[in-house]
């Protein structure tokens, strides 16, 4: 009778990604508290990462600069440089995949792989560590490795030790590590889930483990048993190569430098947002027929507005109008501190067929002439003549960047 061998899982978690590679770019940043943020020369900048000496001085993600340079004023602060992450990323992965076939990237920093049949058992931390090394020796970047019998549980135990940890998580291993912790530290629990989970007397991943299943499918729908089953250690999906391939949204989301009720500041970020949408829209050669916008005001208050399409769309101008059509519609006229754009019910163009009866036919024509028209003035003029995008925008890097590398694995 066979015997099913037990999985050995490593999630592999860079540490202070972008502040790493920059510090190995240049040496003399080593030891000093460094930050990544866009527009690093004005206050309104953002922090988007900061290495651990940083972050020892109160400094964290999303901080704008001018309140991290109180914290900090020794804090040295550098413009992102997207290329250069993106070809660490390209190295790193390459290391994985020399080691077995079954990786699973998540982000530009973090991916999965599963090495049941690359070792034995008992060499399970020889090859973190050897990875590990590699690694820091080859690229100077320092990581930290999650090891268990799932994703869940690997994905846990990169957290537990940081920087340059190895941290093994067996399912027994769950009552004493695990189930303390609390609820909102479980990976998949944002903040409101967690509030609303705290509402019913579940603060720690232990509590979650017994929590009834019933009334957690009363306020979490099916996603509740889900998470009462990953506190219980079980998580039974498979480190998936093409799991990289797949995807059904676009988005692209940004936070503004101060909260504003500017329409014409508002409306300027909508079409940014639309122009970075359409241009990885075309790089996946794909459309959608769904736009959903992301709204969060000064108090943190979120809300998402969407409207399904009656066809396929993918250009910007067809995107930043329903956009603005559903902003106009849900605006309370309260500051808003982050918008977003996401295009939803994606599919690669080679697979739409789109149904032309006579009269969407001309439509579909005139409009033709028009985008090819409008298209040969931006490359010309070097914008596009009819919308006005403020440049400042541009210097905020994208959320959605972390979502991009997956192409260089797609080509």
């Amino acid at each position: 009778m066979k015997v099913n061998k037990a999985r050995i899982i490593f999630h592999l978690d860079m540490n202070s990604f972008y502040a790493s590679v920059e510090t190995a770019y240049n040496k003399e940043l080593m030891g000093k508290p460094l930050a990544v943020a866009g527009n690093p020369e004005e206050r309104r900048g953002i922090i988007i990462t900061s290495n651990y000496e940083a972050r020892a001085k109160g400094v964290k993600t999303t901080m704008p600069v001018w309140q991290a340079k109180k914290l900090c004023p020794e804090l040295l602060v550098v413009r992102p440089n997207f290329e250069r992450y993106r070809n660490a990323s390209r190295e790193i992965f390459k290391i994985l995949y020399s080691i077995t076939p079954f990786v699973e990237p998540v982000s530009i920093d973090e991916g999965y792989m599963d090495v049941t049949e690359a070792i034995q058992a008992e060499k399970t931390i020889r090859l973190a560590e050897y990875l590990q090394q590699k690694i820091k020796k080859e690229l100077d970047l320092p990581c930290s490795i999650g090891i268990a019998p799932n994703k869940f549980l690997a994905k846990m135990a990169s957290d537990m030790k940081k920087p340059m940890g190895i941290t093994v998580l067996r399912k027994r291993d769950i009552p004493l590590k695990l189930w303390p912790l609390p609820v909102g530290e479980m990976y998949g629990i944002g903040q409101k889930t967690a509030e609303k989970l705290n509402a019913i007397d579940v603060h720690t991943i232990g509590d979650l483990a017994e929590a009834d299943v019933y009334r957690l499918k009363q306020i979490l729908g099916i996603n509740g048993e889900r998470l009462k089953n990953r506190a219980n250690g079980v998580d039974l999906r498979p480190v998936d190569p093409d799991a990289v391939n797949e995807f059904k949204s676009i988005g692209s989301s940004e936070t503004l430098p101060m909260d504003t009720t500017d329409e014409i500041e508002i409306k300027g970020l909508f079409s940014s947002l639309a122009d970075n949408v359409e241009i990885r829209m075309k790089r996946k050669q794909v459309a959608g027929r769904s736009i959903q916008i992301t709204v969060r005001y000064h108090d943190r208050k979120t809300i998402t507005r969407s409207k399904k399409l009656p066809s396929f769309i993918d250009r910007k101008e067809d995107i930043l109008k329903v956009a603005l059509e559903l902003f106009d519609l849900h605006w309370s006229k309260e500051p808003i501190r982050l918008l977003g754009i996401t295009v939803q019910d994606v599919e690669e163009k080679q697979n739409i067929v789109q149904q032309l009866d006579l009269f969407t036919y001309k439509k579909d024509a005139e409009k033709e002439k028009l985008y090819s028209a409008i298209e040969e003035l931006t490359q010309k003029l070097g914008k596009n003549p009819f919308i006005e995008v403020k440049e400042e925008f541009k210097e905020q890097p994208r959320t959605s960047f972390q979502k991009d590398f997956l192409d260089d694995f797609r080509n």
